[in-house]
């Protein structure tokens, strides 16, 4: 481990940069036992030319602009001459220039850091400071001080300086004072500042470890960590006192039950008896309560709002649109389109084969034959434009289409609503409870809203389980395509993906490659399987059908660590097909190269791109730890430094990830060092994604694992009762 070391009595010279964001500082410093000029770099807020600040830290050697000091923590001190308090004033305080800086010196010497924290008022005396200017002066002196005391507070707590901006941006002048009095609502108020950085500060400040705060903000954590991580929008309220008390250790159960009933009381929790799921308390976070309550209150408005749409009127338009199609519907496509024509809300789910696309493209034929407005959109970029391709019409995004705003809501709400009369959403399944809401609050009570996907795939990334609920309702109108049409049944992707919905091993394809679409290579060395899965990727694919390894050929596996997860095949990957040619941007411990595909992982709408979007490197610049991505919607995104946390590579990507997207060629391994992650909708999921090629590699025990396992991933959530409640309620009054 490297020894800190420390940079006594340096001056600030020049910021080279400043992040706003997160405090984050590359400057020049005159140290006092340092010859000549040094680099020093670290989160130190807003500091300024003239500051003078003892550093602690470690010397580290970049390999382009060379030795540089790496500060962890440091003090402020006070400068030691006049000229550097004058550099001090006119760099950190607005309003404050050389010719006032030097006038302040002159009438008050080296006092005038003094008089700024004990006296302010006496700058009146100096000519040509007004009260308003003094005002500013004040203002700008009392951030500046607050911001550093804030660094230093975090610090000796223990506590990422990263997070100071926003702690400052939230609390303001109050920051300090607000962490003394309840450290714990860090952990509520910022995104990343999860309960265990709040308690080590709170622990820190004397906070005993039975404190209220404490044991609240732990089951706040526990709740959301258990719906985040499985998809939860409640928990059953046992399961997560245990997990709390096992994280408390020490603290008594009935201590930590009544914290549970202090959360009801003060509304940040709801516990409700659910027999419908056999669970005696459930336990929501508030927020995901009201979700799943107004979900069902909004469906049962949009579907006993009648809208009326002539039976005759669609049956006339159905031969006009088998006629643009080319073909004539079977008898279940038919009564399909004319359900989802009739029907204000309706469902469309099936597997691959089934022509949910045909379906779909049909529906949006009649509905335009019947002279409706309609709007299609999807959850992710890549399916939109999938949806665009079968329709002929404009897909978005939801988010684009609702319009998502910078605070977090919708253009598109219970306020304004959408100008349109059906709403055609496709990779339904993909939808979690929060963007379901958004949905339904954008649509007019007129409007008709048409759902389209496979309920069997893997449910939404957020939590809700909002297709198979509205399915499991019966409540909703819906249609289950089963009939795999000819053409289908030749592919053995379609066939193998249909044997392990129903929990059956998938069957080997009976013709050599390149006519076969389907290898399940049995292997049970995960260090064999990595092996296998470079030499197909990077040689027999290309070689045997002609793919590219970079555009074509993606690999999917169930987990992010392991010798076939994510991390280390998107290395093994990258060394094989983009090996180092002495370009390259480093962030943290990922190396982006140019030709390298990569993956957004959250929306940045500012740069218009999304969570799942696939894209490659079209340029960089190593100086400035930037990249030229271009994504495969054709938008082509300048990306900065801060962005690059939001950006992964993508040779290899999760299953979950996957959702919503088709590949020419898809390789994933199936091993037992997955069994956490391995269930049928997993392995279903990740086989349908591939359109022409699916090579599955791994151990015949955890594939039979992952096919047995069907209900590991069950959600927690009660969307379908409350949907059937109100609808034999409103049966029952109408009685």
């Amino acid at each position: 481990m490297s020894k800190i070391k420390t940079l006594a009595a340096a001056e600030v010279r020049t910021i080279v940069f400043h992040n706003a964001e997160n405090g984050y500082v590359i400057a020049r410093v005159s140290a006092k036992n340092e010859p000549g000029q040094t680099t020093i770099t670290g989160i130190l807020g807003e500091i300024s030319p003239g500051e003078v600040l003892d550093l602690q830290g470690k010397w580290v050697v970049h390999p382009k602009f060379g030795p540089q000091f790496e500060v962890q923590t440091f003090e402020q001190t006070r400068p030691a001459t006049e000229q550097g308090v004058m550099r001090f004033l006119q760099t950190s305080i607005k309003g404050v220039g050389e010719k006032t800086a030097q006038t302040l010196v002159d009438t008050f010497g080296m006092g005038i850091l003094d008089i700024l924290d004990d006296d302010p008022e006496k700058l009146l005396e100096v000519k040509g400071i007004s009260k308003r200017k003094l005002e500013s002066i004040i203002e700008s002196w009392s951030k500046q001080r607050t911001i550093k005391n804030l660094l230093v507070f975090l610090q000796s707590h223990g506590v990422p300086t990263t997070w100071a901006g926003k702690i400052f941006h939230l609390y303001g002048a109050q920051a300090e004072k607000k962490l003394r009095d309840n450290p714990y609502d860090l952990a509520y108020e910022i995104r990343g500042v999860g309960f265990r950085t709040a308690d080590q500060m709170a622990l820190k400040l004397g906070f005993p470890p039975e404190a209220p705060q404490r044991l609240e903000a732990a089951l706040v954590y526990t709740l959301f960590s258990r719906c985040e991580r499985g998809g939860h929008l409640f928990v059953a309220k046992d399961a997560l006192l245990d997990e709390a008390v096992k994280m408390l250790e020490g603290v008594p159960y009935d201590l930590i039950e009544t914290a549970l009933y202090s959360l009801e009381e003060k509304k940040r929790v709801r516990i409700e008896d659910l027999p419908e799921q056999e669970v005696d308390q459930a336990v929501y976070l508030m927020h995901f309560y009201h979700y799943e309550n107004e979900a069902a209150q909004r469906f049962y408005q949009l579907v006993s709002h009648p809208t009326p749409v002539s039976s005759d009127k669609i049956a006339k338009a159905l031969p006009e649109v088998e006629k643009t199609l080319g073909f004539t519907l079977s008898e279940e496509q038919r009564e399909a389109v004319f359900e989802a024509c009739g029907n204000k809300v309706f469902i469309i789910t099936g597997g691959p084969g089934t022509g949910k696309t045909t379906i779909t493209k049909a529906i949006v034929l009649t509905l335009k034959e019947l002279g409706l407005k309609i709007k299609l959109a999807a959850p992710t970029g890549r399916a939109a434009k999938r949806l665009s391709e079968a329709t002929g019409m404009s897909a978005q995004t939801l988010h684009r289409l609702l319009q998502y705003q910078p605070d977090g809501g919708f253009h598109y709400d219970q306020d304004q609503k959408l100008k349109a009369d059906v709403l055609v959403v496709d990779e339904a399944s993909m939808i979690d409870a929060q963007l379901c809401v958004a949905v339904l609050r954008a649509l007019p009570h007129t409007c008709r809203l048409v759902f389209v996907g496979d309920v069997n795939q893997l449910p939404s990334v957020g939590p809700g389980n909002v297709l198979a609920d509205m399915l499991t309702s019966q409540r909703i109108p819906s249609a289950r395509l089963s009939h795999i049409f000819r053409q289908a049944q030749e592919s053995y992707i379609v066939v193998n993906a249909h044997r392990i919905n129903s929990g059956q091993m998938p069957r080997q394809h009976p013709l050599p490659a390149p006519e076969a679409d389907y290898y399940w290579i049995p292997q049970d060395d995960p260090a064999k399987v990595q092996k296998l899965i470079l030499d197909s990727v990077c040689e027999r694919i290309p070689e045997v059908y002609g793919m590219d390894p970079l555009r074509d050929v993606q690999v999917l596996t169930p987990m992010h660590k392991g010798d076939v997860g994510t991390q280390a095949l998107n290395l093994a990957l990258q060394e094989r097909l983009n090996p180092f040619r002495g370009r390259e941007v480093k962030r943290g411990n990922t190396a982006y190269r140019k030709g390298d595909r990569v993956l957004q992982l959250r929306n940045n709408y500012d740069k218009d791109v999304f969570n799942g979007d696939l894209g490659w490197v079209a340029d960089l610049e190593p100086a400035d730890n930037e990249l030229l991505v271009e994504f495969d919607d054709g938008n082509t995104v300048h990306l900065e430094a801060s962005d690059l946390d939001d950006l992964t590579l993508a040779y290899a990507v999760s299953v979950h990830k996957s959702q919503g997207s088709e590949y020419p060629a898809v390789v994933m391994p199936v091993v037992t060092q997955h069994y956490i992650m391995l269930q049928r909708n997993l392995l279903y999921t990740g086989l349908t994604r591939a359109r022409k090629l699916a090579l599955m590699i791994g151990s015949d025990k955890a594939l039979k694992l992952g096919l047995n396992n069907v209900t590991s991933g069950k959600r927690g959530t009660n969307l379908a009762y409350r949907i059937q409640h109100l609808f034999q309620n409103s049966l029952l009054h109408a009685g």
